[in-house]
């Protein structure tokens, strides 16, 4: 799907600042409101702008630990990806699941208030997933680079 600069300069304005009013976002892209608007509104249904969020630091919560977790199923199981990705979203501490095509088939980002949280999350609810061939975990220490932004 093409945008035009217009389009680009709005979203460039919306990941700058997403939470700024229609009156602010128009000034800052020398639009007028109800042409912001607009824009904003094809930008929406073209499926380009799929919504906007809150983003909240889960480590100023309290969450210090973040593991990936790299899942190896068994496939012999015709059912494994689904049985497993089903029973992954029902475990909280799991922010996000990917698949893959490749030796790892899932990973999973989880969250953990300390070393000891993340042992029982591990224990009572990870290894409990089904069709685990193999896992390795990945212990988070930095983010080195986090990009929120695209190059428009």
């Amino acid at each position: 799907m093409r945008i035009d600069d217009t389009d680009r300069r709005l979203l460039r304005q919306l990941i700058a600042a997403p939470d700024a009013s229609m009156a602010q976002l128009a000034q800052a892209t020398n639009l007028t409101e109800a042409t912001c608007w607009r824009r904003l509104e094809r930008l929406r249904t073209r499926g380009i702008l799929r919504g906007q969020q809150a983003v909240v630091d889960w480590r100023a919560l309290g969450w210090a630990v973040e593991v990936s977790l790299r899942i190896t199923l068994d496939k012999t199981n015709p059912r494994a990806f689904d049985d497993f990705i089903a029973a992954a979203r029902q475990v909280p501490e799991v922010l996000e699941i990917q698949s893959f095509l490749g030796r790892v088939d899932i990973r999973l980002n989880v969250i953990a208030r300390d070393m000891a949280h993340y042992q029982q999350i591990y224990r009572d609810r990870i290894l409990t997933l089904p069709h685990i061939a193999d896992l390795e975990a990945l212990m988070h220490l930095s983010d080195i680079k986090h990009a929120e932004s695209l190059p428009l």
